[in-house]
């Protein structure tokens, strides 16, 4: 019966199922992180703190995103199953928790304790849930796609990239359509509904049948150990590259919204808003897919900054930005700024792990990933504060 299942594509065995679907069910969840402008400034304004104040929440965030992934690594490593119901429970009780503090925050406007509960819920727990939900369908991904590891890759944190487009209208519609305090109620339906896409995410997660862990010298040694079975200035490079395409692509996203009001046109900030979320999907899944025809995907981050170096320049020689309002020409090529950047950015992200899995091999790839992730977690402060 179990060969019959196999041949016929049994979703017990189907790659799908077990990697792919419960890959995006977890990213489109915790990538609605990034949404986090479309409300900002409501959590502001309902609590009674400046919007400077509040956006220390999306900013931790990230950093705990990458500093959960760089000390939890081993425990994805080990149990996909326990790291996935971690994320999921964080996540969706972050959420909840931040809804409670905003309407604490609404009845006590000004009250400091409405504030440091939405960093510790948005930031510290969601934090947790992002960065463990992040790391823990990719290595079961790599191992299911094994010959197309980028593409598959790609795939998952196209699903993370993609779900700010998806779920930007939706939230709006929502603080629109909820009335007065939709804020918090908006948090709270949405935590019961990203527990139950990330629980049936969890629940279909599953290796390879058969797969065992590599038994080679890697296994049982740590994790600088394994990096430093090359020269960790391999490494180095590898973390410093990632740190740089995240800080200079939160520099540029975090002010996008002024720069399209800059061109005149805000009042389509949010089609372009989708477009340039829909361009980091497509960088993620299209950069990896491309890097898999390469002989060294680093050249895939050679392409990357080339383009997005090359596009800043034109747009900064020909005063793009502070002349583009009338001027079509430079318009489009502001545009064309933001969409190869948020393609780039999100392409940066899609072949890490793929890129430390050629040089580190597939043992601790999860370990390895996660705390090259702290590099977005420096980047989550750096880039965002130095934009402002």
């Amino acid at each position: 019966m179990e060969e019959n299942e196999k041949k016929s594509g049994g979703w017990r065995t189907n790659k799908w199922f077990r990697a792919a679907i419960p890959a995006l069910l977890l990213h489109c969840s915790i990538g609605t992180v990034y949404c986090w402008s479309i409300f900002s400034q409501e959590i502001a304004d309902y609590i009674g703190f400046s919007k400077g104040a509040t956006e220390w929440a999306f900013s931790f965030a990230i950093f705990f995103l990458g500093m959960s992934a760089a000390f939890l690594g081993n425990v994805v490593e080990k149990d996909i199953h326990k790291s996935s119901l971690i994320a999921a429970i964080c996540f969706a009780l972050g959420m909840a928790g931040t809804g409670f503090f905003i309407y604490y925050g609404g009845q006590h406007p000004g009250a400091v304790l409405s504030l440091v509960g939405i960093y510790i819920c948005y930031g510290f727990i969601m934090g947790i849930g992002l960065g463990t939900g992040y790391l823990s369908p990719v290595k079961t991904l790599m191992l299911w796609f094994e010959d197309r590891k980028g593409l598959a890759t790609g795939l998952a944190v196209a699903g993370f990239g993609a779900a700010k487009a998806i779920a930007s209208p939706i939230m709006q519609a929502m603080l629109d359509g909820l009335g007065d305090g939709g804020i918090y109620k908006m948090f709270w339906i949405l935590a019961c509904v990203y527990f139950v896409m990330m629980f049936v995410g969890h629940l279909l997660l599953k290796k390879p049948e058969g797969w065992h862990e590599p038994q080679t010298k890697e296994k049982g040694q740590s994790i600088m150990s394994v990096i430093k079975t090359k020269p960790i200035s391999n490494y180095i490079g590898i973390w410093l590259m990632f740190y740089i395409n995240i800080t200079c692509g939160l520099a540029l996203i975090s002010q996008e919204k002024m720069i399209v009001k800059c061109i005149g046109l805000a009042s389509v900030v949010g089609i372009i808003s989708t477009i340039s979320a829909i361009f980091n999907a497509g960088g993620r899944l299209g950069f990896s897919a491309w890097a898999d025809t390469m002989k060294d995907r680093n050249t895939i981050y050679k392409l990357i900054f080339a383009l997005s170096i090359i596009f800043t320049a034109i747009v900064i020689v020909t005063n793009g930005i502070e002349n583009g309002e009338g001027n079509t020409l430079l318009t489009i090529l502001v545009l064309c700024l933001i969409f190869v950047v948020n393609a780039g950015y999100g392409g940066g992200f899609s072949n890490v792990p793929t890129l430390l899995s050629d040089h580190y091999g597939m043992g601790s790839i999860s370990a390895i990933h996660g705390l090259t992730l702290s590099a977005w977690a420096f980047a989550g402060l750096t880039g965002n504060q130095m934009a402002t």
